[in-house]
């Protein structure tokens, strides 16, 4: 296959890393110097564009398919509705015009699209209920991935990430300091992430659907914190609940909302399509870390 890979970033790049050392052929599309020097490195093709600019696009050859993995970087609503409506929709109708289209495009979302579901199990039939602005934005993504490809021919497949962890990102800090507020961690390991893409792509799986992308076991923060303590050799962190973490004055009405939203992310469609995890936990996703850790703590 030729892949583009749209906004290739901390996944994107792990992505075209695993398709490359399969045969394929990935292109990893980003606007900046720094961008396209990381996907040099990584040993596969790289190409200036912008994903919200048309004729920019231009730039990126035919390929068999696309995968919108841009970022809005964290920022707001308005940030998010640039890249992941305006910019999908650009991406979609630049390539779908094409006398050789794609024949389909994987585009990654988010589990924040659930919401609050009181610590209740969520998979991909469990209707939406955005309740944020953002999270209206990601929705609204997802309902473009799955039916605008199809106006041209192709089809959409939703891939949605849980939490991201791996190399660069696994902030032990933030759960071996405290204090660890309670509720539930979804999270999946970059190279599953996108190994899940690749698999999908590979396998031709999925067309027209949605699959949860989150790893086997979403985990108590109070508890995660606890066995990763223990693995690192230090004492257990302070705990807090939501209430006294509420109670603080220095949240922002977003982070209010992250600690109001609790819910467990079910990957039992992903697992039924025969996708085999590298890391199916933590457990086995943050022992390079572990050892890291130790390593410098012994020094």
């Amino acid at each position: 296959m030729n892949v583009a890979i749209l906004g290739c970033g901390h996944v994107g790049i792990e992505l075209g890393r695993q398709l490359a050392a399969r045969d394929h052929d990935p292109i990893g599309v980003r606007r900046s110097d720094d961008g396209l020097e990381r996907i040099r490195d990584a040993g596969f093709e790289a190409v200036r564009a912008d994903i919200t600019d048309r004729e920019g696009l231009a730039s990126v050859p035919d390929v068999d398919a696309i995968v919108f993995a841009a970022s809005s970087g964290g920022r707001g609503a308005e940030a998010a509705r640039e890249v992941y409506v305006d910019g999908l929709q650009t991406a979609i109708k630049a390539f779908g015009e094409r006398e050789n289209a794609p024949d389909r495009l994987v585009y990654t979302s988010s589990t924040g699209v659930h919401g609050d579901h009181d610590g209740d199990w969520v998979d991909e039939e469990t209707p939406l209920e955005p309740t944020t602005e953002k999270t209206e934005v990601l929705a609204e993504a997802e309902r473009i991935a799955l039916e605008l490809p199809g106006e041209y021919g192709f089809d959409g497949t939703v891939a949605r990430y849980a939490g991201l962890y791996g190399p660069g990102r696994y902030r032990l800090e933030r759960y071996l300091e405290g204090p660890v507020t309670e509720g539930y961690l979804n999270m999946v390991h970059r190279d599953d992430a996108a190994g899940a893409v690749r698999y999908l792509l590979a396998e031709d799986l999925a067309r027209g659907e949605v699959v949860q992308v989150v790893d086997d076991e979403p985990a108590s923060k109070w508890d995660f914190a606890d066995w990763l303590a223990d693995e690192c050799g230090v004492p257990e962190p302070p705990k807090q609940t939501k209430a006294e973490r509420l109670e603080d004055g220095d949240l922002s009405e977003a982070g209010r909302r992250r600690i109001l939203t609790s819910k467990r992310c079910s990957n039992e469609k992903l697992r039924s399509l025969g996708y085999e995890f590298a890391y199916p936990t933590f457990r086995e996703g943050y022992r390079d870390a572990i050892e890291t850790y130790r390593d410098a703590s012994a020094d």
